[in-house]
């Protein structure tokens, strides 16, 4: 096994508690849906490490799978995930190897797909994609510094 081939967690950081104000995880795979519901999951278990929980994880949780998706459907070569949750913001960022920028679309009502940034936009505080086109990134601010 690989790391493009396997979902794990490749850098841990402190996870938050009182006196903590940094945690992060990194997650390499390769570009197959499966990995996608795995990202989902790990995102999950460490959120609840972190204790973050209710809607905002689940909102940090949906945006996680929709950026996954686009980088297994559009994206090119293995996949990065990198959760990190500060003081004040969750960002999420998802690395593939493509240099075509992450771009919202519109679907027809009767579409299958293709609404994804869209929920990413309406979910986060804010969104992009880096100028190489390579990560599509967002992100959700924490209240009162605590999730």
């Amino acid at each position: 096994m690989t790391v493009a081939t396997a979902l794990a967690p490749v850098t841990t950081r402190s996870v938050p508690r009182p006196g903590y104000a940094y945690a992060a995880f990194e997650s390499c795979f390769a570009p197959e849906p499966i990995n996608v519901g795995r990202a989902r999951h790990t995102s999950s278990v460490f959120l609840r490490l972190w204790e973050v929980a209710g809607p905002l994880a689940e909102d940090v949780v949906l945006c996680v799978s929709e950026l996954v998706t686009n980088g297994v459907t559009h994206g090119s070569g293995d996949l990065s995930l990198r959760v990190r949750c500060r003081e004040t913001e969750i960002l999420v960022e998802v690395q593939d190897g493509s240099s075509v920028s992450a771009t919202m679309r519109s679907a027809s009502a009767d579409a299958t797909s293709g609404r994804g940034l869209v929920l990413v936009k309406a979910l986060s505080g804010d969104w992009g994609a880096s100028t190489d086109g390579r990560t599509t990134w967002c992100t959700f601010p924490i209240l009162m510094g605590r999730p």
